[in-house]
């Protein structure tokens, strides 16, 4: 069985950074299509990043420079560093994962079948 497990959120002042992790089990990541989302309250679940398994990489304009997404295959494990975080980053983040990763950043949020339980990342002014 699949499962995602997010860590590392937290409380920082704008400005600071922070590392999320996403340990995978009951699969490998190196197949896979993988993402960060993350939703604040009364907002949609919003796309951050993606990470296909050739490695290439896409970006919301709103964390381009800031937002990095990498992920380690030999420990099937994603990452989000975070860096300049705003107070608007202040969400929910999530890590999900696609079986197939032709299309990738573009794909339907439906079509991500697999996400962890989310870590909160609040960032003060």
């Amino acid at each position: 069985q699949v499962q995602l497990a997010e860590s590392g959120g937290g409380s920082v002042q704008a400005g600071g950074s922070l590392r999320l992790s996403c340990a995978a089990s009951g699969y490998t990541y190196s197949s896979y299509c993988m993402g960060w989302f993350r939703q604040a309250p009364g907002k949609e679940r919003e796309r951050i990043a993606t990470i296909r398994s050739d490695g290439s990489t896409r970006y919301t304009d709103s964390v381009k420079g800031r937002f990095t997404i990498s992920k380690d295959n030999a420990k099937n494990t994603l990452y989000l560093d975070m860096n300049s975080l705003k107070p608007e980053d202040t969400a929910m983040y999530y890590c999900a994962a696609r079986r197939s990763d032709g299309v990738c950043y573009l794909a339907h949020i439906s079509t991500f079948a697999y996400w962890g339980q989310g870590t909160q990342v609040t960032v003060s002014s």
